[in-house]
């Protein structure tokens, strides 16, 4: 990969090299890593789409969440994003997906999820790994470095 690429132009790079579609589920973000992976030229190529799953019903009826998942450990939750990227690779038919589910501020958090917390996870064949996102950098760039962790996530993933 040439050395001052944006992560989003490294990941189209990695999935047309490796012949490879991806897709997303986001809820925190809204829409956000979507949004950046269809700003490069080609994607379709190899972008399969993406599902904004706000609400826990849309997380559990169209990404197949089990909702005991989402009441034994949280909607935020490392459980919750491996299964809401399974969900999306399975939903769109793509071979990998990246997912997102946080509390992106400035309220809504609590002790045990502060507001800055965001669980993300990437999945690709068989493999999910997961992070957790913490400190509060105000909305705009708790969703921001989410975004970012995610791609970057996904591209290390694909590298392994």
């Amino acid at each position: 990969m040439q050395k001052n690429m944006h992560i989003e132009e490294e990941i189209g790079a990695l999935l047309k090299e490796k012949h490879l579609t991806m897709a997303t589920a986001e809820s925190c973000t809204g829409g956000g890593i979507a949004a950046l992976v269809t700003s490069v030229s080609g994607s379709s190529s190899y972008f399969n789409g993406g599902i904004v799953a706000y609400q826990n019903e849309v997380k559990e009826q169209i990404l197949k969440v089990n909702a005991e998942t989402i009441e034994k450990y949280n909607v935020v939750s490392a459980q919750t994003v491996e299964e809401m990227a399974k969900g999306a690779m399975k939903a769109l038919h793509a071979d990998c997906a990246v997912a997102t589910s946080g509390i992106a501020g400035p309220t809504g958090g609590d002790e045990e999820r502060p507001v800055g917390t965001i669980w993300i996870a990437a999945a690709y064949a068989d493999k999910v790994v997961t992070m957790k996102q913490e400190g509060d950098q105000g909305r705009a760039k708790n969703i921001e470095r989410a975004i970012k962790n995610a791609l970057s996530l996904l591209a290390k993933l694909l590298k392994e």
